[in-house]
């Protein structure tokens, strides 16, 4: 009986299937970082050289755009005065002044439009206010 050795197969290392995961998990990374949602405003922040701060998740966000038109938690409010403002904030707040109010004001839009925001929402009581900004780099 005459046997001979089989040829010993090297083994081979299929890397197909490791790029076709790999691209489809840029794919899933990059659809899901346009889905950060930092605002239905538009609005450009004004610069400040403090460094960001996080926001509480409970803020009642008060938008003011270029044009001096108030949002409230992203609704545009259809008058702009400061008594519509005012209830419009409370009927917001439900009662709960001890929340945190966070102002995004464009830096474009008129200072009066801001401080006007600031003084309706002390008159309700708020006590926790924020004003977002964007950091910029110092040079020294």
């Amino acid at each position: 009986m005459k046997l001979t050795r089989r040829p010993v197969e090297e083994p081979e290392l299929n890397i197909i299937n490791l790029v076709d995961v790999v691209l489809v998990l840029l794919v899933f990374f990059m659809l899901t970082s346009t889905f950060v949602k930092h605002g239905d405003v538009q609005i450009e922040l004004p610069k400040a050289a403090a460094p960001a701060a996080q926001a509480a998740r409970s803020a009642i966000v008060v938008a003011i755009d270029a044009k001096g038109h108030y949002y409230i938690n992203g609704r545009r409010l259809t008058n702009g005065s400061a008594d519509a403002l005012k209830k419009t904030l409370a009927a917001a707040a439900d009662g709960q002044f001890k929340r945190p109010l966070t102002i995004r004001a464009d830096a474009r839009t008129t200072h009066q439009s801001v401080v006007t925001a600031m003084d309706v929402a002390g008159e309700l009581g708020f006590v926790h206010l924020n004003i977002v900004t964007t950091h910029t780099q110092s040079a020294t």
